[in-house]
């Protein structure tokens, strides 16, 4: 006898088409039976060890985050609540050209100051791995939820080339080659860049398109953070479909937004740029998250020449007098190519995390609201906060624009991806609520996408997009990663303000058949892999 049923449920299965009602028996990990109006045919009704009574609930395959942050919140709380409790089955790690692997000793050092305020730096993690290889090793041990790997452009720049800003020489392009295929070859999905971060800013274009070459040729895709979403967006945006289209490589757009007051209602400038490119033959997806704020660190929003050299550099500029006011004067009179090119508002940029427990009266206040306490200049609250914390502070950046919000979810190319930063005191509340949110707000109480288009921007789509032959879809011998939602009280429980409140009306998640989230609650079940690129 089977291993369990699902009685009666409303089977939304991924693919966009309108929902039917069936009995979905799951065993050894997989679907392996659908009975369609099972009791409305009088048919024999499968039975099971153990049943789930479905009715007027919503069966749909596990979620797929396409941007998160969890590369070390895996390892270091492989429960991993904040993802399994929004019904995702699977995350894409290695996000934003930075991550924890290939790297040396020099590097992973480097990697872990520099983004301390994504993941920590990482005290309580045992490094016990330098490869691709050996990273998606480490994660086989057992987490929540399953987990693909895109190999960091920023991490091999900085294995192969450094933290300066100068083109690579032909050996070092050999070198990054080599690393890419190397991280390819040891199951990666793709290769992701962060052009607004160093070091992987300073690569050119014709850099990246040998980078994605050498990503296509082994069937990934390239993810860029691409060099701007305020002025020069759409420049930006276009950029990226041309050398993914020179290399012959898929093109999947990492949060994909049109952000600041440069942007505002600009959204259909970028999906006729897209539409146009998927027109002639480009392969293109993008994911975004339904919130109109971003989150970065403070210490992007820098020049990239004061980011040059590593983290240790950006501390000396930044304690020098002559060369702080030079950066203060970059982002507020000229527009940090750190801060998208347009000149930073102050009380837009709120603290979100710090790292030392004494700088703690600054989260939750913008950086205007603690300079007006302190009765300084804003560049004087943010610079002493950089100092003191060492790089460390997190922020959310209200800059975006709800209709280019809606417009862009809207797109047949949209995917979910979180973007979730889940260190902090105060993190954005994306982390924990991007997938309910998409349901509660987008769907039931907007009406923006149908739930059968919703689930399948969140599902089959990106499940397509990596390549993976057997998820996304409820489909008889597909993994049984499997979400059971109630479609009338699904929502974010995460705002602003309690922002790591768990969701509602999600009451059962399955990672490969197994619970991860029983009656609400989460279990001890560590059921998730790591998931390699499938050969070609």
């Amino acid at each position: 006898m089977e291993e369990l049923v699902f009685r009666d449920a409303d089977v939304v299965d991924g693919s966009g088409e309108p929902s039917y009602r069936a009995d979905v028996v799951v065993d050894g990990g997989r679907i392996v039976s659908i009975v369609r109006e099972a009791a409305a045919a009088g048919c024999q009704r499968p039975m099971a060890r153990r049943e789930v009574d479905a009715e007027g609930l919503v069966l749909s395959p596990g979620f797929i985050d396409m941007h998160a942050h969890s590369d070390l919140a895996l390892l270091r709380d492989p429960d991993h609540g904040a993802k399994a409790a929004q019904g995702v089955t699977l995350e894409v790690l290695g996000q934003d050209g930075l991550s924890y692997a290939p790297v040396d000793d020099r590097t992973l050092e480097e990697v872990r100051r520099a983004i301390t305020g994504w993941n920590g730096y990482g005290d309580d993690i045992d490094f016990d791995w330098r490869s691709v290889g050996e990273y998606l090793d480490r994660l086989d041990r057992g987490i929540a939820v399953n987990a693909a790997y895109l190999i960091p452009q920023g991490t091999v720049r900085a294995l192969a080339v450094g933290w300066e800003d100068r083109e690579a020489t032909p050996q070092e392009l050999d070198r990054m080659r080599q690393l890419v295929a190397e991280g390819m070859e040891q199951g990666a999905v793709g290769m992701s860049s962060g052009l607004t971060y160093t070091p992987g800013m300073y690569a050119k274009g014709a850099e990246l398109t040998e980078l994605c070459r050498v990503v296509a040729r082994y069937g990934g895709y390239y993810c860029p953070h691409h060099r701007s979403y305020g002025a020069g967006a759409l420049e930006a945006y276009a950029e990226m479909v041309a050398l993914t289209r020179e290399a012959d490589c898929p093109l999947h757009l990492a949060h994909a937004t049109m952000n600041f007051g440069v942007n505002k209602g600009r959204a259909p400038e970028l999906l006729a740029l897209l539409d146009e490119a998927l027109a002639a033959g480009a392969d293109i997806s993008l994911d975004t998250y339904p919130y109109t704020p971003g989150c970065t660190t403070l210490v992007a929003l820098l020049p990239s020449w004061a980011s040059e050299g590593g983290p240790e550099e950006t501390l000396g500029r930044l304690a020098d007098e002559a060369t702080a006011e030079r950066i203060r004067h970059h982002m507020e009179a000229v527009g940090a190519d750190g801060c998208h090119g347009v000149p930073v508002e102050w009380d837009t940029i709120e603290i979100s995390g710090v790292t030392r427990p004494e700088l703690t009266d600054a989260v939750g206040r913008t950086i205007q609201q603690s300079a007006d306490a302190r009765g300084e200049t804003p560049w004087t609250t943010a610079r002493r906060l950089l100092l003191d914390d060492r790089l460390g502070p997190t922020i959310l950046q209200h800059v975006g624009h709800e209709e280019n919000v809606r417009a862009i979810m809207r797109h047949p190319v949209h995917t979910g991806g979180s973007d979730g930063i889940l260190r902090g005191a105060k993190p954005h509340p994306r982390a924990y609520g991007t997938f309910p949110h998409y349901l509660g707000r987008y769907v039931r109480e907007l009406g923006v996408l149908s739930l059968e288009e919703c689930v399948a921007h969140l599902t089959s789509r990106p499940a397509a997009r990596l390549r993976l032959p057997d998820r996304g879809l409820v489909r008889e011998g597909y993994k049984a990663d499997l979400v059971l939602f109630d479609p009338a009280t699904v929502a974010a429980g995460s705002t602003f303000e309690k922002p790591r409140t768990p969701p509602t009306g999600i009451p059962h998640v399955l990672v490969d058949g197994r619970f991860v989230i029983e009656d609400g609650r989460r279990t001890d079940t560590l059921a998730g892999r790591a998931v390699r690129r499938s050969p070609m």
